[in-house]
């Protein structure tokens, strides 16, 4: 199969085109499903090098975070559902009402049909492929529009997709914004999409038009609180370590820290610590550093260092998209830095007494992807679990809830709309379809009319 250049792709022919393959049910057979799903997996195996590279030129990820968090996820997802995906095909029963009787009530996991997935830039490969297993699993064709920021990723996977799947099941589509808008103008049965709040709203406005569901990954300022009542030695290395993977480019990175007060020195302490042991005297001499995306990312960065005073970092090289590990203390609340997603290697450090104040304070703003709590006082963290709202998290670690493909991952309010990994991916993109099924054996004549059961017989069933 000859590879099809992006920019020769007819948008309204291939969706035509996957519609009718789609039609022929091929994608509904579980052998199919799973062949796919193996054809995939070696795929990635046998170019594992060619997508190392990408992200490389790209974003300068550290080998070791280029493959845990690019190549072995999306593996281990695989892996995950090829386990999983005949118990998942399998209709459930459901009990039925004895008012129903002698039916039996089921449900159905439906393929919804053609799908577009629309990925973000700083998980380039991951965020395009994780969300396509569970397409491929659940039994569509799809779209995938990798990102136009990380140009040498998206020509990676349009390469390994079109040359190695046909065009009428799956399709890679590069392009910039207006490939986007020409993608949205069309009819999908869902679209997934993963990057900011602003563009998921045109997304969803989009989808509107055509009444196409969607499923929206989106971010926010995801606090980080230290309660006194914590390791403050793990909770350090915790927070420096998911703070500064992919150089703070992870959408559920800890935005801000909130720390009680009377740990506040102690905590500064070993997060200085722990900076300098991770990355050296000279972080941009550090193999384990990433860089930043682009020179519009860079710049608006370094816009947002002039407030509060800067404990560590803070340098900067536009030649190299180079930024330092930088922890930010004596930040207001209303500085610019408090008031939009950081997307980068910044922290804000803010203090606070109680912990009602720092319930009140997350309460108040947009509703975050993540949360994370350090504290070993269960009635503490039972609070937080209770009494604030945000897509998911940990308690006394950072970002590691994403590893576990049994919980789902997505965001609330602003920050999302629906969720995945796992199960969840099936599930996003399925139909759960109802099926109540009645048998000719028995035909209660109470039913029809003309009625001769009364209502005051009718109201015993609700006893």
């Amino acid at each position: 199969m000859v590879m099809v250049a992006a920019e020769s792709i007819n948008i309204k022919a291939t969706i035509a085109k996957q519609r009718d393959f789609f039609a022929t049910g091929e994608t509904r057979d579980y052998n199919f499903r799973v062949l796919q799903l193996q054809k995939l997996a070696q795929l990635i195996q046998e170019n594992d090098q060619l997508i190392f590279e990408a992200v490389h030129q790209d974003l300068r990820k550290p080998a070791i975070e280029a493959f845990g968090s690019e190549i072995l996820i999306v593996l281990s997802e695989i892996k995950y559902v090829l386990k999983h995906l005949k118990s998942w095909m399998k209709p459930q029963k459901v009990s039925t009402p004895a008012t129903l009787f002698p039916s039996s009530s089921y449900i159905y996991a439906d393929p919804l049909g053609v799908v577009l997935i629309v990925a973000p830039w700083n998980y380039p490969f991951a965020l395009t492929i994780q969300p396509l297993i569970g397409a491929i699993a659940a039994g569509n064709c799809a779209v995938l529009k990798p990102s136009e920021q990380t140009p040498h990723t998206s020509k990676a996977i349009a390469q390994l997709i079109n040359k190695n799947f046909d065009s009428s099941f799956i399709t890679a589509i590069e392009g910039g914004i207006e490939t986007n808008q020409a993608l949205l103008a069309e009819k999908f049965d869902h679209i997934f999409f993963t990057g900011g709040t602003a563009i998921g709203k045109i997304v969803m406005e989009a989808a509107a038009k055509h009444l196409t569901p969607v499923t929206l990954e989106l971010g926010g300022k995801s606090p980080c609180i230290v309660d006194a009542e914590s390791n403050l030695e793990i909770t350090a290395k915790r927070i420096i370590w998911g703070k500064f993977y992919n150089a703070g480019q992870t959408c559920v990175a800890p935005d801000y820290l909130l720390v009680q007060k009377n740990i506040k020195s102690a905590l500064i302490a070993k997060l200085l610590e722990f900076v300098k042991a991770f990355y050296g005297d000279n972080p941009q001499q550090s193999p384990d550093l990433a860089r930043i995306v682009n020179d519009r990312q860079f710049d608006r960065l370094v816009n947002l260092l002039d407030e509060g005073k800067i404990l560590i970092g803070g340098n900067h090289d536009r030649s190299d998209r180079f930024i330092a590990p930088t922890l930010i203390d004596h930040v207001r609340p209303t500085a610019k830095i408090m008031s939009e997603e950081i997307f980068g290697p910044i922290l804000p450090i803010l203090e606070y007494d109680k912990l009602s104040e720092v319930i009140a304070f997350v309460n108040a703003r947009p509703k975050p992807l993540a949360l994370y709590f350090f504290s070993s006082n269960k009635q503490n963290q039972q609070r937080i679990l209770q009494e604030t709202s945000y897509g998911g998290g940990c308690l006394n670690d950072i970002i590691m809830h994403l590893g576990n493909p049994e919980l789902p991952f997505g965001g609330v309010g602003n920050s999302g709309i629906g969720n995945y990994h796992g199960k969840s991916t099936f599930d996003t993109f399925s139909h759960r379809k109802s099926i109540l099924k009645n048998s000719f054996r028995f035909d209660l004549k109470f039913r029809y009319p003309p009625y001769t059961m009364t209502v005051d017989t009718l109201k015993k069933f609700i006893k």
